[in-house]
């Protein structure tokens, strides 16, 4: 079954005193949570290695949802991005699709999109609750695993 999937953010990446969660869903869901002292110690090390100040949160945005999508890129036809940093569509678009291509080469790039969620997605729904700490994140990232994107 293919899945047309919704992506959505609870706290932007560069907010670094504050856990993020991304999450997807469709009639499969899925959310992680990326802890603040990760999302502190990736920016320091991305400024280290010389990464544009501006790139840096798009980055880490970006590593965020291929961590999501990590193992279930073949069940989804489609992606639907909450539009989180207005204008940087293309950057983030072209960071998601030099790991997409590799899990799912001829993956068409039309496929993934970017707009407005809105809050009564299903996925804005599964980040805010998990924020909130209604709900479990399926997964906890770690910085080894945001950096293996970034």
């Amino acid at each position: 079954m293919e899945h047309h999937i919704e992506v959505d953010q609870s706290i932007k990446v560069e907010q670094t005193r504050r856990h993020t969660v991304l999450a997807f869903s469709d009639d499969i869901q899925r959310v992680i949570l990326i802890p603040a002292a990760v999302k502190r110690a990736c920016q320091q090390e991305l400024r280290l290695t010389g990464v544009k100040p501006g790139m840096i949160a798009l980055r880490m945005f970006a590593a965020g949802v291929l961590l999501l999508l990590e193992g279930q890129m073949d069940s989804i036809a489609s992606l639907t991005v909450d539009v989180e940093y207005e204008g940087k569509e293309g950057e983030i678009k072209g960071l998601l699709l030099r790991f997409i291509l590799k899990w799912v080469p001829g993956f068409p790039k039309e496929a993934i999109t970017f707009r407005r969620i809105g809050k009564k997605s299903p996925a804005h729904r599964l980040a805010w609750e998990t924020y909130r700490g209604e709900r479990k994140p399926g997964r906890v990232v770690t910085l080894e695993q945001l950096l293996r994107y970034c």
